[in-house]
């Protein structure tokens, strides 16, 4: 079960944001109807669950 996040979580969120790092869960992109992976750039159908070029999956 998810549970919200904690005090702690969104102290370290907030000091790794203030250093220039994304906090936010990475997900697919989009171009036009496909995923766009966005490590490589590769183009994938909407039913794709991990990118065949590169192997990265959304978090």
């Amino acid at each position: 079960m998810a549970s919200a996040p904690s005090a702690d979580d969104e102290l370290f969120d907030q000091f790794l944001t203030d250093r220039g790092h994304e906090t936010e869960p990475t997900r697919w992109e989009r171009s036009y109807n496909k995923l766009q992976c966005p490590d490589c750039g590769g183009l994938h159908e909407e039913s794709a669950v991990e990118c065949s070029v590169c192997g990265w999956r959304p978090n």
